[in-house]
């Protein structure tokens, strides 16, 4: 069965993690390592990627190390002689593309976990107000045990305080929200709720769209509409 929504980790990657991580390519030979690393039919050690690119070995293992600490590279350490025992020789530092996958947006979008949450409303029972509430509402309990901010902030909402409200000038799954507004408002509104569950703070989200921000604002308890 398809992981459900609720599986997605407080501590994802959000937008600014990934494209940290993608900046470094913007390093030329770095850029061209990693292509040739992902090019590769096999690991690769230094010495091939020094070969092949014809610079020095030292600049190859700090870029290649560099890669790897950014999480764009996997090591992994093998004989490449075939032989083993003594005599045999060290062990050559390999590396090949890490399985990790990076998402860059700008602004952020979170449609992988929209399709997660969808997914599992679908699987539980059909896209209504209840079955998709409910399973958004335990994502973002998930997303929440980080706390509010962090969760708002790594969801993708960029939460700006005006008044005494926390208005979001991002709504991650946009173009989500143009083809069916009132279903994608909804999952929202769920999603911060249970956000706002899971951390404990005394505040409410409300269902209030306003042009530049996103549908869903954060309110004091005390002017905030109970939602039927």
């Amino acid at each position: 069965m398809t992981p459900p929504a609720s599986s997605e980790s407080a501590d994802a990657p959000n937008a600014g993690d990934d494209l940290e991580v993608l900046g470094s390519l913007a390093e030329p030979i770095r850029r061209v390592l990693y292509e040739f690393v992902v090019g590769a039919a096999d690991a690769v050690s230094r010495d091939e990627a020094a070969e092949a690119l014809g610079v020095s070995r030292q600049v190859v293992a700090y870029h290649l190390d560099r890669l790897a600490a950014d999480g764009l590279l996997e090591v992994e350490f093998r004989r490449l002689t075939g032989r083993g025992g003594p005599g045999a020789g060290r062990p050559a530092k390999l590396y090949r593309r890490s399985d990790e996958v990076y998402n860059v947006s700008l602004p952020p979008r979170r449609y992988e976990l929209a399709a997660r949450i969808l997914l599992e409303a679908m699987a539980v029972g059909h896209l209504d107000g209840d079955a998709l509430d409910d399973v958004a509402r335990r994502a973002g309990r998930q997303l929440g045990t980080a706390g509010l901010e962090h969760a708002l902030a790594n969801t993708g909402y960029e939460p700006v305080s005006v008044d005494d409200e926390t208005r979001f000038r991002n709504c991650p799954f946009h173009d989500l929200r143009d083809q069916d507004r009132a279903t994608i408002c909804g999952m929202n509104l769920a999603l911060v709720e249970g956000m706002i569950q899971s951390s404990g703070e005394d505040v409410a989200a409300v269902l209030d769209p306003d042009d530049g921000y996103c549908c869903v604002r954060i309110r004091p308890p005390s002017s905030a509409p109970d939602r039927e």
